[in-house]
Formats: C-alpha cells, structure tokens, sequence
C-alpha cells in the first residue's frame, strides 16, 4: 500500500476513534482510558474531537514530511498497529453493547490490550 493512503487510513482511524470513543462514553459502555483527554471529554464533545484530530493530523503531516526515513515508515506502521488494536477494542464495545458478548468477556479483552499497549 503506497505511503500516502496508509498515511491517509491512520488519520481516519484517528477520526474513527475519536467518534467512538465519544459515543461509547456518552451512552456509559467505555470510559476513556487517557486522563490528558478523559479530561477533555469531561469538559466537552468539541474540545476532545479537537485535540484528537489536531494530533492526528499533526501526527500524520511530520510522518508524511518525512517519509522517506525509514524511522518514519516504521513508526507509521507501528501506528497503523495500534490503531488497527484499538478498532478491535472498539469493535468488542459495540458488540457488548450491544448485547453479543458478556460485560466480562469485554473487562478481560480490555485488560489485556492496554497491557499490551501500554
């Protein structure tokens, strides 16, 4: 996949992200597990979904400005990674939510992601 869309497909996962996170926290599924934007969530929907996009887009101008290092095209797929992790954790929220899988199931799977990304 050329620099450019994988580039492109982080930034929307970014976006994806930030969207969810909003919506499984408003209805009470999730909680944010940052402080730094569990904070912003508490303050407001549009200071979040801000933050979360200026540091995606930011994120993903210094990795394109760059692409030609290879630290940049390494640290791009480790991004891709975690964000590609983290729609799974985001996929089990919604399947929990809505009613698929056990609340139980979904604490255990959450644990061991953010030990695995933390």
């Amino acid at each position: 996949m050329p620099l450019v869309y994988q580039t492109f497909l982080l930034f929307a996962l970014n976006v994806l992200d930030a969207v969810l996170t909003i919506y499984w926290v408003r209805n009470g599924f999730a909680t944010e597990g940052n402080q730094l934007m569990a904070t912003l969530l508490d303050i407001g929907d549009l200071p979040f979904l801000a933050v979360k996009i200026a540091i995606g887009a930011v994120t993903a101008v210094v990795l394109w400005r760059w692409r030609n290092l290879r630290l940049a095209k390494y640290g791009l797929a480790v991004a891709l990674a975690v964000y590609i992790s983290l729609m799974g954790v985001h996929f089990f929220t919604g399947l929990s939510a809505f009613g698929y899988v056990s609340n139980n199931f979904v604490s255990d799977f959450t644990s061991w992601s953010r030990g695995l990304l933390a």
